[in-house]
């Protein structure tokens, strides 16, 4: 088998990904804009072969990248990144080389979160009120019909960037004045939580690994208000969240792909609504907060799917597993080694975090995991107390 990485240096815990591919004796092929020197050596030593162009946004480049690896090593058998960046790139060529996978025919109804709620609402999922705006009188007429505040996002976007809370009128008008030349997508605010239905599906789209996990707020204020976050995973899915989940996986018909579904649940009626789908893994350090929370290896599981469309590990979900960041802008109660002693080896992983992440995710990562989820709570309360 045939596979090409594209960026397979980036998130830095993604080498796993190929070294499970090489251990089952995979062709990986890497294709970035890295320099081979700066790989990683367990990356290094699981790629066949590595092909570096000087921008992986020059698309040129790339088609000459898979071309080169097409002529050396034959037909390409899968491609594929786990990168939301990246997803309209891999599918366009995989498009070019008929490689299976989503294909650019595909990207409409995952990558425009208008074509993301019709698809929700013909699976009988709740979605928040609203749609594509194009003019200051569109907008005004819609927050006529809907009411203040209002949420204002790129219809095609990654996380929150650009995305914007309006209050009233003036900043409604404030927003036209600044907004970028792309499609905005207008909806109501919804005041609740952000929780999450992640996992992988096989080949025939059944989901062969499953959680949730549940924010401490949303990214939308957490990197426009410049606060700290934290977010876990859930031994027990509630029914509601997870029939919300499987009904979205039919729908957007997920297959041979780990998926990530935001949703919301309200604080005044405690219902689902749905906020969007990933055809990815859910980012930073969360495919290590799988392994950690049911003691399974993730990035050897989807090896197997991709090779054997076999997932072997057996989970029951024995932890809470928490991701919680500091930023380095803040002054901190406790050091780091006095986490660290405090809570031993609950503590089970820790790092710096890439620059793109840390608007959202922090500087600094820990990952914590206990059975007990008021432990939880108080670790992620220590680990944030300020000065």
């Amino acid at each position: 088998m045939n596979f090409i990485y594209l960026s397979p240096h980036f998130p830095p815990n993604y080498y796993q990904f190929c070294v499970n591919l090489q251990h089952l004796g995979v062709t990986v092929l890497g294709l970035a804009d890295e320099p081979y020197d700066l790989l990683n050596p367990a990356l290094k030593a699981a790629l066949t072969e590595y092909y570096k162009v000087s921008n992986m946004h020059n698309y040129d480049e790339m088609l000459r990248g898979v071309g080169y690896f097409t002529h050396r090593y034959g037909k390409i058998d899968r491609m594929d990144s786990m990168n939301e960046y990246w997803l309209e790139t891999e599918a366009q060529l995989r498009t070019d080389f008929n490689i299976p996978g989503l294909k650019i025919g595909d990207m409409p109804r995952i990558k425009r979160k208008s074509l993301m709620k019709q698809t929700f609402i013909k699976a009988g999922v709740a979605v928040a009120r609203g749609k594509v705006v194009h003019t200051l009188a569109e907008a005004r007429r819609l927050a006529k019909n809907l009411g203040y505040p209002l949420v204002a996002k790129p219809d095609i976007g990654v996380g929150a960037a650009k995305t914007y809370k309006i209050h009233n009128p003036q900043e409604l008008e404030q927003f036209f004045e600044q907004k970028p030349p792309v499609d905005y997508i207008m909806e109501e605010f919804i005041q609740g939580t952000i929780c999450s239905f992640d996992g992988l599906t096989d080949r025939d789209g059944k989901a062969v690994f499953y959680t949730a996990h549940q924010y401490s707020q949303g990214i939308m204020e957490t990197v426009n208000n410049d606060q700290l976050v934290y977010y876990y995973s859930l031994r027990d899915i509630p029914a509601d969240l997870e029939e919300a989940g499987f009904k979205a996986l039919r729908a957007f018909d997920v297959r041979e792909r780990f998926f990530h579904f935001e949703f919301f649940r309200t604080v005044e009626d405690n219902r689902i609504i749905a906020l969007e789908v990933n055809m990815r893994p859910p980012g930073g350090m969360t495919t290590d907060m799988f392994n950690f929370a049911n003691d399974i290896d993730v990035y050897r599981e989807w090896a197997n799917i991709i090779v054997y469309n076999r997932f072997t590990a057996d989970y029951n979900r024995k932890y809470h597993c928490a991701y919680i960041g500091r930023k380095f802008n803040r002054s901190y109660a406790h050091t780091h080694e006095q986490i660290l002693g405090a809570f031993g080896q609950k503590i089970v992983h820790y790092e710096p975090i890439s620059g793109v992440f840390s608007a959202a995710l922090g500087d600094f990562g820990y990952l914590a995991r206990s059975p007990d989820l008021e432990e939880i709570y108080a670790m992620a309360a220590y680990i944030h107390e300020l000065a």
